[in-house]
């Protein structure tokens, strides 16, 4: 039996690897910092440059890694609490705000305080006040254990109850339910919290809204976008760290649309199998997500067939917040 050789224009033929059609890359708008997060992150700079290092501040002062190690190369000191700062030290309050405890604290120790809070964490505690001092049941829907929750919860514990789900609501009791008022997360999913206030609703129909919502324009915005683009992708991946609510909400309202997500803090999460058999790739960003880290993953997309770009944008932002008293600052 003779065999036949194979010629090398055959050979060629078979080991040339079929060419995939290319990938459209869809990119959510907005996406990326807020008004709040630049807010804060410039007030560090400032900071800095006004005062000089160190500069201490107390947690994260977004919650991205990147951000707080750019910040650390350029002199900023960060801990978990008070006890590593020295006394008369300057020290800036994350965008997340702090409990009246910890402003206390910063007094005793005569620290020179820089409040970073985002204006709009500080309206809800604000409204936390006034309704605990109407004497006010306050149902603040959050997640436990987040800095922005544990800060507004400080601002009146004996009247805050905090509940992260449909689960809490039925189990809540309250001393009187005709004076009820829900606060919430800025960063929280509208989606999610919608839900929360109907069963609220349901059990204590007497239950105040707070006067504006409290969920932030970025949080409302960036899920919106979200929502656009997912019935036209294929696969989406959300910038963002993982203890950041506002991308880990980004994530959920992908997956709920039916759509596959994955939350990746940047290039080095990615993986190449996702993109199997996917011909349009979403992709958003939290928040606190700096530019670089997007700029990063949109490139190794486009290395990898991602040849068409197109961009969805629901919204335009130019919202602007002023820096806090930098040389002034607090000096408790």
């Amino acid at each position: 039996m003779m065999t036949k050789l194979a010629t090398a224009h055959e050979i060629g033929v078979r080991s040339r690897p079929r060419q995939q059609p290319p990938r459209t890359l869809v990119l959510a708008g907005p996406r990326g910092f807020c008004a709040g997060v630049i807010r804060a992150i410039e007030t560090v700079r400032a900071a800095l440059q006004t005062l000089q290092p160190p500069v201490y501040v107390l947690k994260e002062i977004v919650h991205n890694g990147r951000v707080v190690e750019d910040l650390a190369s350029e002199g900023a000191i960060f801990v978990d609490t008070l006890d590593s700062v020295p006394d008369g030290a300057v020290l800036v309050f994350s965008a997340h705000g702090v409990a009246p405890s910890v402003r206390e604290e910063a007094a005793r120790r005569h620290l020179h305080v820089i409040d970073a809070t985002c204006p709009l964490v500080t309206k809800v505690h604000l409204e936390a006040i006034r309704y605990a001092r109407a004497k006010y049941s306050i149902v603040l829907i959050g997640h436990r254990g987040h800095d922005e929750v544990i800060g507004t919860a400080g601002e009146a514990p004996a009247a805050i109850r905090i509940v992260s789900s449909l689960e809490d609501v039925d189990q809540l009791e309250l001393p009187d339910p005709t004076r009820v008022v829900y606060l919430t997360q800025t960063t929280l999913s509208v989606d999610d919290t919608a839900e929360i206030v109907d069963r609220l609703t349901a059990r204590f129909p007497a239950i105040q809204a707070p006067p504006t919502q409290d969920i932030c324009y970025a949080t409302q915005n960036r899920q919106d976008a979200v929502k656009a683009i997912a019935p036209r992708v294929d696969l989406l991946l959300v910038v963002g760290a993982r203890n950041s609510s506002n991308a880990r909400r980004l994530m959920e309202v992908a997956t709920r649309a039916g759509t596959i997500a994955h939350l990746i803090s940047g290039v080095s999460d990615l993986r190449r199998e996702w993109l199997d058999g996917r011909r349009s790739i979403g992709l958003t960003a939290g928040a606190s997500t700096p530019r670089v880290l997007i700029d990063e993953v949109a490139a190794w997309l486009r290395a990898r067939g991602c040849e068409r770009v197109d961009e969805v944008e629901v919204a335009s932002e130019d919202v602007h917040f002023t820096l806090p008293s930098i040389a002034g600052g607090s000096q408790l």
